[in-house]
């Protein structure tokens, strides 16, 4: 009887030690992926050095001019999400207190003009894309903005596990 008691501890410790580490691999992995978000302000086409025209929407093109610098990017970035919309589903993005401030000084200084979203996610940031154009037709003092991406759900939550670990790293002061 002690014999199959102890071969039976033997397999569960063993079965214990592989469950811990397929475990806690998959979640370091998940802490690894970072994406990077850019937003830029559509722009009149008549400033040569400084703009540049991109194609937005997959399904229908459209080309939007828009500033070459973008005015905020993931480092800007404290959290995002995924919701769900009738329509489907949106990103949020929660800014910095810098970032907020950025947001309201260019959403209020440009109405009537775009907010051309590019995204980068996926295994080594190969994934990217312009994502959005949301129009801006108020002044954003919250720092909050939700935009309907060009993406499917599993893209949108790969780009949202992304930035929120970026967000960690910035905040910790490990980025690199």
């Amino acid at each position: 009887m002690k014999v199959y008691a102890v071969r039976f501890n033997i397999y569960l410790v063993l079965f214990t030690i592989l469950l811990a580490a397929s475990g806690c691999k998959s979640t370091s992995s998940d802490e690894k992926k970072v994406s990077a978000l850019r937003l830029h302000i559509e722009s009149t086409a008549g400033l040569a050095g400084t703009c540049e025209t991109v194609s937005l929407i997959r399904a229908d093109p459209v080309s939007v001019t828009i500033l070459d610098n973008p005015v905020l990017t993931e480092a800007d970035v404290v959290a995002a999400r995924v919701l769900d919309t009738t329509a489907g589903f949106a990103i949020e993005i929660k800014l910095s207190s810098t970032g907020t401030l950025v947001l309201e000084q260019y959403t209020a200084s440009n109405p009537g003009r775009h907010l051309v979203i590019f995204g980068q996610w996926g295994e080594k940031g190969t994934d990217g894309r312009w994502l959005a154009a949301p129009l801006i037709s108020h002044r954003i003092s919250d720092g909050i903005l939700s935009f309907t991406p060009d993406m499917n759900r599993d893209d949108a939550y790969r780009l949202v596990l992304g930035l929120n670990n970026v967000s960690k790293k910035i905040a910790k002061g490990t980025m690199k």
